[in-house]
């Protein structure tokens, strides 16, 4: 296992009651997800943000990491990536909640990209689920034994813009139906014209789904 680092953003208040960590995407670092994190910061005082760099750098992409080298949508080789990053990400959430004195219930994951695969790997197979998981223009690895694995059932949003070419839109709807299979949900939304970034609307959900995630509206 890797032990992983990255940018935080201490609590405004001085006092942390919960947690958001921030997993991005491939060829990314922390400090590119530690900018959605400030984004959000001022409406939410009490909260901690780290944003840790993954466990990889990327050949050739000067401070770019990888979760784990993909170099084709296969399913097979996201499923085998995310489970082998999976004990470096899910260390650094431990972690990161002992850092602050808080339990897995006051934890909210967010990933980009890759990120989203490890924030929803991850977040369904915590002891104690997490309250909630956010996931941008992403996909759910490994859907077909998820089923037999997931040991939380924390509430989901995914987010993915319309004219993605990177990762199709269309794994965010297969990501909400393996989730369904598995006993679990997921509100998702389609940015109208937005290509393999976050856009304002996902933002303003995002930051709306923090808040209640954190209140327990979803329990």
């Amino acid at each position: 296992m890797i032990l992983i680092d990255g940018p935080r953003i201490a609590p405004r208040s001085g006092t942390a009651k919960k947690l958001v960590v921030l997993f991005h995407g491939y060829g990314s670092n922390g400090q590119d997800l530690a900018g959605l994190a400030q984004h959000w910061a001022g409406s939410f005082p009490d909260v901690a943000w780290a944003s840790p760099n993954a466990p990889e750098p990327v050949p050739g992409a000067p401070g770019g990491y990888q979760w784990f080298p993909i170099s084709r949508l296969d399913p097979d080789l996201m499923e085998a990536g995310a489970r082998s990053a999976a004990p470096t990400a899910q260390h650094f959430l431990d972690s990161e909640l002992r850092r602050w004195s808080l339990t897995g219930e006051d934890l909210i994951l967010v990933g980009f990209s890759q990120g989203t695969m490890m924030a929803l790997h991850c977040g369904l197979r915590r002891e104690t689920g997490p309250a909630g998981i956010i996931g941008y223009s992403g996909a759910l690895a490994g859907a077909e034994r998820l089923k037999q694995e997931i040991t939380a059932k924390p509430p989901v949003l995914l987010v993915h813009g319309d004219r993605d070419d990177v990762l199709p839109p269309a794994m965010t709807l297969m990501a909400a139906q393996g989730l369904a299979a598995a006993g679990a949900g997921a509100e998702f939304h389609l940015s109208p014209g937005l290509p393999h970034s976050i856009g304002q609307d996902g933002l303003e959900l995002g930051a709306r789904f923090l808040k209640a995630a954190f209140a327990g509206r979803y329990r």
